[in-house]
């Protein structure tokens, strides 16, 4: 472990862990959302009288709890509450449809679910799919009359005393589940304990990030995702920073309007949504903003995205890799030490393999492996999922699913995940590489790259290109400009011109869908 880490203690409970680390800035902000803020005196308060409602619903030690709400001061009360009460709660991603929830409650066998307004028809639409019958519906700031039996939240938490004593939790229980984005099939539930959220927090948040109790932190990516529930709850909490958090959804316009009006100091994003802005024609001016870091995770972020962004903003972005099934970045690069391109150096903490299609150890620079890691925020398992849990989970090890290299330095670069790889001409191509090369075209807004068979039956590289508005572009100039900055075998042969990529509910580019395509003839 990082050499001024020490591990929690056996027994151990987070949401406790955060009030006694805050007790001494009762009166300092700590969240703050679109109808008000929080302190950190009440925040634990509202904390603990949640824990004492979950408890009066009926709701017991390991009861799992649907959490489907909007990013709020309610949002982070709801989480840590539960967490105090010894409940798991479920994060579920807002953006999904009824049918996905269904399967959730269904999968989950969740006792409860604590809502925003806003989501309760889809939710209450779900619940109609099947035999779900829930202890207790918990509405956040309904925006009509509340159904019959249904509890409004602010009356749930003020109607209780605070629970003194928190559950008697350890740091191995199960703590939590997030489901993963389903970019690959259907979502599956990750189980995560009350250490994990101890370990990211230390780790990555305060020893990589060095995140201080004067910044002001706000994250594009939800508090739904490891990634956002890390930048936007255990890490600034953790050091007693400030929260900035929005319900809507992170679009450019409603991005600049916090970054200029709120003055953040921290930004997290995606690579998508920062190139949406730097495209945008009202991206404010550096004199606008007061940033002085920036991460990124999701995908791999374009050198080109992160350049011209520092160059704007005069701040770097800290691009990294994590996983739901590792709770946040493993893999990053470090304020000071930043390669555009690449995805740095493993995180203090943190062991790295690469491994070859025979699982041995890659040792050469720059060869293509499966990237491993080990690290005390693994997961313990997929819920009911043995043999994905078997495959994932290897003894202290955890499979990533994404290839990589690394060089002399090194430094490591992503090359794409495991079924996004393409093997053209006997050669491994990486189409993350292909698609960084397009979008570096200066008409190019977006690009996905996958494998598409030629008339011979061999496989080769096709090109989905969102243009910029207003921009034309030809195959022609595409296949020129690749062949200037790559090997000649890695141009993409084939190139489709779109109006959009698809793409999940958290905005990551659904690359099987565009092979589902191609499969089809479509």
């Amino acid at each position: 472990m990082h050499a001024n880490v020490l591990p929690p203690p056996a027994r151990f409970n987070f949401a406790r862990h955060l009030i006694d680390l805050n007790a001494a800035r009762s009166a300092k902000t700590a969240l703050t959302d679109d109808l008000g803020s929080l302190c950190y005196g009440e925040l634990a308060e509202q904390v603990q009288r949640m824990a004492a409602g979950l408890q009066s619903l009926g709701l017991r030690r390991e009861d799992r709890v649907f959490l489907l709400m909007h990013d709020s001061c309610d949002w982070v009360v709801a989480f840590l509450g539960a967490l105090y009460a010894g409940v798991v709660p479920v994060a579920l991603n807002t953006l999904l449809t009824a049918e996905d929830y269904a399967f959730m409650l269904d999968h989950s066998r969740a006792q409860a679910a604590l809502v925003s307004g806003a989501l309760l028809p889809t939710l209450q639409a779900a619940m109609s799919q099947g035999p779900h019958e829930l202890k207790a519906l918990v509405v956040s700031r309904p925006a009509a009359a509340l159904p019959e039996g249904a509890v409004d939240f602010a009356a749930l938490v003020s109607g209780h005393p605070p629970l003194a004593k928190p559950v008697d939790t350890l740091a191995d229980e199960a703590a939590f589940w997030l489901y993963s984005s389903g970019s690959t099939g259907k979502p599956k539930g990750t189980v995560h304990t009350q250490g994990n959220l101890y370990w990211t927090a230390e780790l990555y948040g305060r020893h990589v990030l060095g995140l201080r109790e004067s910044d002001v932190v706000f994250s594009a990516a939800k508090l739904f995702f490891a990634y956002g529930l890390g930048n936007a709850l255990t890490f600034p909490l953790s050091v007693g920073a400030s929260v900035l958090l929005m319900a809507e959804r992170p679009t450019p316009q409603a991005t600049f309007k916090r970054l200029t009006e709120n003055q953040p100091t921290v930004f997290y994003g995606a690579p998508t949504g920062y190139g949406g802005m730097l495209a945008s024609p009202d991206l404010p001016a550096k004199s606008q903003v007061r940033l002085r870091l920036c991460s990124s995770a999701g995908e791999a972020l374009p050198r080109d995205i992160g350049e011209r962004w520092t160059r704007h903003f005069g701040c770097e972005i800290i691009d990294g890799i994590g996983s739901t099934e590792m709770l946040h970045v493993f893999l990053s690069n470090r304020p000071g030490d930043v390669r555009y391109g690449t995805t740095g150096k493993p995180v203090p903490g943190y062991e790295i393999e690469l491994r070859d299609e025979n699982h041995a150890v890659v040792t050469h620079p720059n060869q293509i492996g499966d990237l491993y890691v080990k690290g005390p925020s693994s997961a313990l398992m997929y819920w009911n999922n043995r043999d994905k849990s078997r495959d994932t989970f290897q003894g202290e090890w955890t499979k990533s699913g994404d290839k990589y290299t690394r060089d002399a330095d090194g430094y490591y670069t992503y090359a794409g995940r495991n079924d996004d790889m393409l093997k053209v001409s006997g050669i491994y191509v990486s189409p993350f590489e292909v698609e960084a090369t397009v979008m570096q075209h200066p008409a190019v807004l977006e690009c996905a790259v996958v494998g598409k068979q030629d008339t011979d039956g061999l496989i080769k590289t096709k090109a989905f290109i969102v243009l910029k508005a207003g921009q034309s572009l030809t195959e022609a100039e595409v296949k020129a400009f690749v062949k200037e900055h790559l090997a000649p075998y890695k141009y993409p042969r084939f190139i489709e011109f779109v109006s959009e990529l698809p793409k999940t509910a958290t905005g990551k580019i659904q690359r099987f869908r565009l092979r589902e395509k191609e499969a089809a003839g479509l």
